[in-house]
């Protein structure tokens, strides 16, 4: 019987090429997605989908009222920052940073990892060719896996936690990469964080500039449909 993980899907390409990975090495993969009040909400359909070309075993859409603390250009209307160079992106934390995310979002993985005795969680951070957000670094996973240890039942009783980051130190180009050579299909993702009301991806944010980066890099086209501009 194929090893439980919680894998931490967002429809994203990061996550989505996580979860691939994972499942490349024989784990069997149960989704973890929030609906957290985000504006890029379309992820949360995206990842869906993503979960099933995935074949999850299970998929909990989990909702968090993050918009009640703001704070954050994705749960406040507060606007996305557009166009900034790629020099600029990842120097400091930028607005879009929604606070203890994934604290927040590790703290489920962790609780329901416990009830399905599994011991692997699966995060998608990068910290190359990424957004200078302080909860993607590894040192705050090692710190995060150290605490779930001591925190937990199963910590407690000999029932080793960890937290897989299998993109941590992959530039973007290399995650598009590996994900083709898995058979990924990028063009059911988004990245983007102020898509047009019919999902279409704006290419002028971070995330889409770094994903636009990526596969640029990586040398094919990505296949999602980007806004004129």
């Amino acid at each position: 019987m194929d090893r439980p993980a919680v894998v931490l899907l967002s429809g994203g390409l990061d996550s989505t090429t996580a979860g691939a990975v994972t499942r490349r090495d024989g784990f069997a993969l149960h989704a973890l997605t929030f609906d957290y009040g985000q504006r890029h909400r379309i992820e949360i359909e995206r990842a869906r989908v993503v979960g099933e070309r995935l074949g999850v075993k299970q998929h909990a859409v989990v909702p968090i009222d993050l918009r009640r603390f703001g704070g954050s250009a994705l749960t406040a209307d507060i606007p996305v920052p557009k166009s900034r160079s790629l020099s600029d992106i990842g120097h400091g934390i930028p607005v879009t940073y929604v606070p203890a995310r994934n604290t927040i979002f590790l703290s489920f993985a962790l609780a329901w990892a416990e009830v399905l005795g599994a011991r692997d969680i699966v995060l998608g951070v990068n910290v190359l060719d990424a957004s200078g957000y302080p909860d993607c670094r590894p040192e705050y996973v090692e710190a995060f896996s150290r605490m779930a240890n001591l925190a937990t039942r199963a910590g407690v009783e000999g029932q080793r936690l960890a937290i897989h980051t299998p993109l941590i130190e992959m530039t973007k180009a290399d995650i598009v990469r590996t994900g083709l050579a898995l058979g990924v299909d990028y063009s059911i993702t988004t990245s983007c964080y102020d898509p047009s009301p019919v999902g279409e991806a704006c290419g002028a944010c971070d995330a889409c500039l770094l994903r636009l980066k990526g596969f640029r890099e990586a040398g094919v086209p990505d296949p999602i449909p980007y806004r004129a501009r």
